[in-house]
């Protein structure tokens, strides 16, 4: 999720160094398209394929991590409604497979499919897609790193190369104590 972030905040830096805060709509890829090679073919491979007006009716936000796979949460009142959609749209993409479980007493529904050989993640919830914990971490990981700046965001991506996941990235360069996935849900930017 926080790939992307790093990526396209690092090259808006480079344009916008007069700027001190940026702020990016995550609830519209057109941000993409100011991304690197990667992030615009996410971009052409999401409008391309229709995926988000296709979800379009369950807000869906792009939280992805190109190259890895493209994450997209969703927020459905209906359960059966959103498997229908999802069904009709992309059952017929290479790999598609649909599961649902519980998860922090939420219910949850994920597809998983191919196109053009990149993994796509659909991620549902009767959460509101801005109360979701992937998107409040986006929100939150992008703040920081608007924060701390490009020698920050250098050594998060460092980190993340060595192996370590996002959020224990921001743990070890902002010395979280615990848990650093619920840590930085709290974190206080100075």
């Amino acid at each position: 999720m926080l790939w992307i972030v790093l990526r396209v905040c690092g090259r808006l830096l480079k344009y916008h160094k007069k700027t001190t805060k940026l702020e990016i709509n995550f609830e519209n890829i057109e941000y993409l398209k100011m991304g690197n090679d990667r992030q615009q073919f996410a971009y052409h491979l999401l409008t391309q394929n229709n995926i988000l007006s296709n979800l379009e009716k369950f807000t869906p936000i792009f939280v992805g991590t190109i190259p890895i796979h493209i994450d997209i949460i969703c927020y459905f009142m209906a359960k059966q409604g959103f498997i229908n959609t999802i069904t009709d749209y992309f059952s017929h993409e290479k790999g598609f497979k649909i599961i649902e479980f519980n998860h922090l007493d939420a219910l949850v529904i994920v597809a998983n499919f191919f196109i053009d050989d990149v993994e796509i993640e659909i991620f549902g919830q009767n959460i509101p897609t801005k109360l979701q914990l992937a998107y409040q971490h986006m929100i939150i990981e992008h703040k920081i790193i608007n924060k701390k700046g490009e020698q920050f965001r250098q050594q998060i991506i460092a980190l993340k190369q060595q192996g370590h996941k996002t959020e224990r990235a921001f743990g070890i360069l902002l010395n979280l104590k615990g848990n650093p996935y619920s840590e930085l849900l709290t974190y206080q930017i100075e």
